[in-house]
């Protein structure tokens, strides 16, 4: 039964507390790597999974790595935060096989573990609070490197109390059948070949003819794993690209659009603005004035 996650890992990226206020508004958000907070003060909300929690105090909450997500705080949040990647054996996600509860009630142990982590990992929090720049900036590639310098106590500390808090989430129930399970890896290699070539024409046919898959098929299985259907992720993530090439280079935007694969700059320019409210050359001059 528990075959599966004897290969599971975790790595831990940030640890931190914060107090936030009404500018962590986030939307259209896809992390590479999972979220757990505890809350101890105020309220806020987070949407994801196809589902809106309520952050408020007294409460867990986990984030799943590839997952659209969205983030509203009207007044203030104090919370205590963990960013981690996940990966198992079989190359698949942890998220694969198992469906978890994204919200629970926390306990002392779980209280008594936030904050330790926090004591093993001082300085280990987030330079900026907005998830479309601290995904895809550089540091955020420096984690396992910071892991292996740790002690071996600090080391092995912080994996067990990673597990103990990430246990609290997970269910017994399988979300992909054994038969599955090869189909579910296909789409997961998918994603990974989007990352390496967004430069590239990227369509459904291309993804679903690499993966062997046909296409409306393909389309329905990416969606039932990722709760986006792929069109729009390559969307999200070209432009997530071009945030990064917009704040860390010199490149003119015709440049960046090309270096993400869109050819026609209008078209970039909307997408642009649809997905973060500017269009490139007002990102830019905001990013560079901070």
């Amino acid at each position: 039964m528990h075959k599966s996650l004897k290969s599971l890992s975790l790595s831990l990226l940030n640890t931190d507390y914060v107090q936030l206020d009404h500018s962590w508004n986030y939307d259209n958000v896809i992390s590479p790597f999972s979220r757990m907070y505890y809350i101890d003060e105020g309220h806020a909300k987070i949407y994801h999974s196809g589902q809106e929690f309520e952050l408020r105090p007294g409460y867990l909450f986990l984030v799943p790595s590839y997952c659209y997500s969205r983030y509203k705080c009207d007044n203030y949040l104090s919370q205590y935060h963990i960013t981690f990647m996940e990966k198992m054996g079989d190359g698949l996600s942890i998220y694969n096989h198992k469906a978890f509860n994204y919200e629970v009630k926390a306990s002392t142990l779980d209280i008594v573990n936030f904050k330790r982590l926090l004591e093993v990992n001082p300085n280990r929090g987030l330079f900026n609070p907005d998830p479309k720049v601290y995904d895809n900036h550089p540091t955020i590639l420096s984690f396992e490197k910071r892991n292996e310098e740790m002690s071996s106590s600090d080391f092995l500390e912080t994996q067990g109390i990673l597990l103990s808090l990430f246990s609290r989430f997970i269910t017994d129930k399988n979300i992909i059948p054994n038969n599955d399970s090869h189909t579910a890896k296909k789409i997961t290699e998918s994603v990974q070949f989007i990352h390496e070539n967004l430069q590239q024409p990227l369509t459904v046919d291309l993804l679903a003819s690499k993966s062997h898959l046909n296409v409306d098929y393909y389309s329905r299985a990416f969606n039932n794993l990722f709760g986006i259907r792929p069109i729009r992720y390559i969307q999200i993530k070209r432009i997530e690209r071009a945030q990064l090439l917009l704040t860390s280079t010199t490149d003119t935007i015709p440049d960046i659009a090309s270096k993400i694969g869109i050819s026609n700059l209008s078209y970039f320019t909307r997408l642009f603005k649809k997905i973060t409210d500017k269009n490139p050359g007002e990102f830019r001059k905001y990013h560079w004035r901070m």
